[in-house]
């Protein structure tokens, strides 16, 4: 059966924010598009959406699944693509819960999200202020860059920005979040110089703009386009050309890289999990306690790397004899 045209909207805007956000390849993009039109369809069937979808209808379509035959990777995929679907609705706050956040599928290692190091960070700050074909455009990416880094805010919330949250030299910025829940967010003295320098330059553009006739726009980074603001997909192609002049591999980096950077350097430098969740606005704990996998990845690759111990037989110190003081 066809899938109901709400359900088909969640679908979409899903993958929008998946390709904006999340940086996914077409090829994953078509991917979670297939599975969630079949989970989609098979809910219709049975007079269900993904609206009302509880834990046991997302388990019976498990069990459907496996009964049609299909392989456990295929079935992990398709378990993934649906968890992905309800957490990105949950904190739309199109839902009060995600029914598939407790249900094990048949057994696929977790994916580390990708980050940077700090040097890769400060490249492309730099790579910010040099690229924008005209001043004013470098003054902005730089604000933009280093609010991003600076806050950890996801890329929607940092371009939808009013520019009221901006007036008056804050030491904090008011975030609203998914769901539509407000958090503040400190800035750090870089972020706070680039703030002022572009709020400047904006306010020009915005006057230049009403002597023409125009209307003021109530946005910190306004665009002409349907918004009043740019949008994520913008960034994303941004962040990618600042990848690129930074010496960055752009498929290194996405907007939310800078976002996943923000949270691995504060808990390295000591930062409490609970404060890290608090600044990214996590609904759950256990969406910020990755990050400690991932710092607990890179100080073993550290190790690995660097300790004479993990050398091969062929460079390896020479052990010691018994004869040997």
């Amino acid at each position: 059966m066809r899938a109901p045209k709400a359900d088909l909207q969640w679908i979409s805007t899903f993958l929008d924010a998946q390709a904006a956000e999340a940086g996914s390849a077409r090829n994953t993009l078509l991917a979670y598009g297939r599975d969630l039109k079949d989970v989609a369809g098979w809910l219709a069937h049975r007079n269900l959406g993904f609206e009302t979808t509880s834990r046991e209808d997302v388990e019976s379509y498990l069990i459907s699944c496996d009964a049609e035959g299909l392989s456990p990777a295929t079935r992990a995929r398709r378990l993934s693509a649906i968890r992905q679907l309800f957490h990105f609705a949950f904190e739309e706050g199109w839902r009060g819960d995600n029914p598939a956040i407790q249900i094990k599928g048949p057994g696929r290692g977790k994916k580390l999200p990708k980050t940077l190091e700090v040097i890769e960070v400060d490249r492309l700050l730099d790579a910010a202020r040099k690229t924008g074909s005209k001043p004013e455009d470098r003054l902005r990416n730089t604000c933009l860059m280093e609010l991003l880094y600076a806050t950890g805010m996801r890329v929607s919330e940092l371009v939808a920005l009013p520019v009221a949250a901006a007036r008056g030299d804050p030491n904090m910025l008011l975030v609203l979040g998914k769901g539509g829940k407000e958090r503040m967010v400190p800035l750090s003295p870089p972020a706070r110089e680039a703030l002022r320098t572009w709020l400047q330059v904006r306010d020009d553009q915005d006057r230049a703009r009403q002597d023409k006739g125009g209307t003021a726009s109530k946005f910190l980074f306004p665009s002409r386009g349907r918004l009043g603001h740019f949008t994520r997909h913008w960034f994303y192609h941004l962040i990618k050309d600042l990848a690129a002049t930074g010496g960055i591999d752009p498929q290194k980096v996405t907007p939310h890289t800078l976002r996943h950077a923000f949270a691995t350097h504060l808990l390295a430098n000591g930062a409490d999990l609970r404060a890290i969740q608090a600044l990214l606005g996590h609904a759950d704990i256990a969406t910020t306690e990755i990050y400690t996998h991932v710092l607990d990845a890179r100080l073993a690759e550290l190790v690995l790397d660097h300790h004479p111990l993990s050398r091969d037989s062929n460079t390896a110190a020479k052990p010691r004899s018994e004869k040997d003081p």
